[in-house]
């Protein structure tokens, strides 16, 4: 069985926000959800070799919104990519205070962005088993990758920058870049075993 991770080179990030645009058309996020963050660190911040830090859901190995979730939604798939059902989620917002990570969020209302009558493309994306009152998160492109294609925002990428693979081969690229580059894992104090690897 897979087990999937996911690497950002901080060194090779260079804020282009492609990723985030690439999410979002991919997964027909409401107009206030966003699976996939860019931030900017601050001025006084700023370190020459990774201005910018891509964030989302870390799939984490412990995952607290699953643990915290009281029905069930929020649940790990045997390769551990971790997936919320929408129709056992009853929007109690558990996992969204539970993950230190900021990963997840609640889809308050139901129009598109051009208010109620939603676009085709919007009525198409929408109509996949979200809807509004339910718990939003990345969801590793697992459709894709079920596929044997790679993430929306993996395959965006204009440098590199974001990878993914099977941590559990070592013939994988993601398991050559942490084998060979220095890393750290979001919050790793916390025990939640992310799997998301940040190359410095």
């Amino acid at each position: 069985m897979t087990r999937w991770g996911f690497t950002v080179d901080l060194k090779r990030c260079i804020g282009c926000y492609g990723c985030v645009e690439a999410c979002k058309t991919e997964n027909g996020t409401p107009p206030e959800i966003f699976w996939m963050k860019v931030y900017k660190r601050n001025e006084d911040e700023l370190k020459a070799s990774w201005p910018f830090i891509p964030t989302r859901c870390n799939h984490c190995e412990n995952a607290p919104c699953a643990t915290a979730c009281p029905t069930g939604a929020t649940h790990q798939r045997g390769d551990g990519i971790v997936v919320i059902d929408y129709d056992q989620c009853i929007g109690c917002e558990a996992c969204i205070i539970a993950c230190p990570y900021q990963a997840n969020s609640l889809w308050f209302h139901g129009e598109g962005y051009y208010g109620e009558e939603l676009t085709p493309y919007e009525e198409q994306v929408y109509d996949i088993g979200r809807r509004k009152g339910t718990a939003q998160k990345c969801t590793f492109c697992h459709h894709r990758l079920d596929q044997g294609m790679d993430p929306a925002c993996v395959e965006t990428c204009p440098t590199d920058a974001l990878n993914c693979g099977d941590l559990d081969n070592p013939e994988t690229q993601i398991n050559h870049l942490i084998n060979t580059r220095d890393y750290f894992l979001p919050h790793e104090e916390l025990g939640t075993k992310p799997k998301l690897f940040y190359l410095t």
